[in-house]
């Protein structure tokens, strides 16, 4: 049990000595790369650079004793940092202490609602976030952050950005440009690019990071109207409990919830994917939200806004070689001396550097690949995805992504009200049974006789339509049919309204001089016939192991022999 739930217990004995080599690498990278990213998403965020290592330091090392992924890299991105502060800019806030006491809050509250659903196993959430949601909600999300930057990469101040959709960010009057600011931010856009395509491996945001304090301190570019970081507090976050005015929980529980599943989201992805190259350990969906919601909750009380597992952090963390938790306490080193010694030295790093990054790293969530092929191949899913970009950018993040959720189910809830229904015929010469649309010219048809297949459960959804399409079916027959043959294989349930309309079905049909026939009905589903009475309605008699066993009783009145019988009505 101790070690399901710390599983630091379960590979911290097993640790290989061949491993060590491979996290110390894969710890430094990542550890190195967090200290520009962490900056510069706390920039997002909206709170002084500092907090972004300060969010780079706990949570990681917490997650290392309680995660199931040996690879996720946890911290702050890009996404719950923007979330942050969309959520906190759309509230009345007093001033800078207020908002970075309620960033961090978030996190603690976000924390509580990540370790609740994981006690109460509620993993499977993350599976009503589809592929169209995610993929609208990032790119238009990306393309936010990049607008969020523009004031901090042209220099100036009468930038009027708010912290909503994309269209009030837009809503911006340019009054003054300062022309050096504009120039180096440019120049270290062009330049992380150019190192990226020399090599995916090369520390590209460090080496602009420290090579713009160069020249800001070399060429004094703070006199050209280049605004820079200022003191960066020194030494590591100190232990303090998260404060706010109980009287505003209300109005951080929707963002909070939302980072919570978000973040979650975004975490559990990245480590599946990754889980997939490794065959040495099994993440854990459950286990995962206990490990994040605690490592939000302990980093709160460490100053750190919320964090999670970040994408391009993961995917450095597996290629430098990590096999395990090792790797992130040797990031958390790297960062806890940084905040010791090293702070002064980020005294002259430009603003614009900061925003350069993150534009370069947003750059990359803008997915263009899969709404194409959505459009060629799946249009309802292609506006579904269109519908969260668009609301995304418009209303804003939280309700965006909480739409897309919503449009996504009321699809599903569409598609399962008029699931597919086929009219089966025998195939000549042979016992299967198939989609007369599909094998026209290869299908028997007997007037005595309709069979039909319903692929999907019976529910109170679908109820109306199944028994619509039905009686439309023997309505359009050139003669009455003396039979329906139901193929149940694909109906996995039926619930309490959809056994009410079964019943007043099979009467109708019997006024009418129709039997009604089940074959290949599956277990749970004879279950709950036999439970709720059905049975003895349709009659014991009518149930079949095979549709060709119905279809030879229809015909030649064959009955089923002893072993048919039982395995038809076999039930708990």
């Amino acid at each position: 049990m101790f070690k399901k739930r710390i599983p630091i217990l379960a590979w911290l004995p097993n640790y290989k000595k061949e491993w060590l080599s491979g996290d110390i690498s894969a710890g430094i990278t990542v550890g190195v790369m967090l200290i520009p990213q962490g900056m510069a998403y706390a920039m997002i965020a909206g709170l002084p650079p500092v907090f972004g290592l300060y969010a780079s330091l706990i949570p990681q090392i917490v997650y290392a004793f309680l995660g199931t992924s040996r690879q996720l890299a946890v911290g702050p991105v890009a996404m719950d940092s923007l979330l942050v502060a969309s959520g906190l800019g759309a509230l009345a806030i007093s001033g800078i202490d207020e908002y970075i006491s309620m960033a961090i809050f978030l996190a603690l509250f976000m924390g509580i609602i990540q370790f609740t659903l994981g006690l109460l196993k509620m993993g499977f959430l993350v599976n009503f976030l589809s592929k169209p949601v995610i993929s609208g909600f990032t790119s238009a999300a990306a393309i936010i952050i990049g607008f969020s930057q523009v004031k901090h990469l042209l220099g100036s101040n009468s930038i009027i950005i708010e912290n909503q959709g994309l269209f009030d960010k837009i809503g911006i009057t340019l009054q003054s440009i300062s022309m050096a600011t504009l120039l180096f931010g440019v120049s270290a856009i062009i330049f992380l690019k150019t190192l990226k395509l020399i090599h995916e491996k090369i520390p590209a945001a460090l080496i602009v990071v420290f090579l713009g304090i160069f020249l800001s301190y070399l060429f004094d570019l703070q006199s050209y109207g280049v605004t820079v970081a200022g003191i960066i507090p020194q030494g590591l976050p100190s232990f303090k409990i998260p404060e706010v005015d109980f009287t505003r929980i209300s109005e951080l529980l929707s963002i909070a919830l939302t980072l919570a599943l978000v973040a979650f989201m975004e975490a559990i992805s990245v480590s599946k994917a990754v889980e997939a190259k490794h065959g040495d350990y099994e993440v854990d969906a459950n286990q995962e939200l206990i490990a994040l919601g605690t490592a939000n909750m302990i980093g709160s009380f460490f100053q750190s806004y919320p964090t999670t597992g970040g994408l391009s952090r993961t995917a450095v963390n597996d290629q430098a070689g990590a096999r395990s938790g090792i790797a992130a306490f040797i990031s958390a080193l790297i960062v806890g001396l940084t905040l010791l010694f090293l702070t002064p030295l980020f005294y002259y790093l430009p603003n614009t550097i900061l925003a350069a990054i993150i534009m370069v790293a947003v750059m990359g969530l803008i997915d263009l690949d899969y709404p194409i092929a959505l459009y060629r191949n799946r249009k309802d899913e292609f506006l579904l995805l269109a519908a969260t970009f668009t609301l995304t950018l418009i209303i804003g993040i939280k309700e965006g992504i909480l739409l897309g959720m919503l449009f996504s189910l009321l699809l599903l809830v569409y598609r399962t009200s008029k699931p597919h229904l086929a009219i089966l015929g025998r195939i000549k010469g042979t016992d299967y049974f198939k989609n007369i649309d599909r094998f026209a010219d290869d299908v028997e048809r007997n007037e005595k006789v309709i069979i039909v297949r319903f692929d999907s459960q019976l529910y109170f959804g679908n109820k109306d339509y199944f028994k619509r399409e039905l009686l439309r079916i023997i309505e359009r027959s050139t003669a009455m049919p003396e039979a329906i043959i139901i193929k149940a294989e694909p109906i996995n349930y039926i619930d309490s309204s959809a056994m009410f309309m079964l019943e007043s079905l099979i009467e109708e049909l019997k006024h009418k001089g129709i039997k009604v026939l089940f074959s290949n009905v599956i277990g749970p589903t004879r279950d709950i016939i036999q439970k709720t009475g059905l049975l003895e309605n349709i009659g014991k008699q009518h149930f079949f192991v095979n549709t060709i066993d119905a279809y030879n009783y229809v015909l030649n009145q064959s009955p089923s022999n002893e072993i048919q019988r039982k395995i038809s009505l076999q039930a708990l």
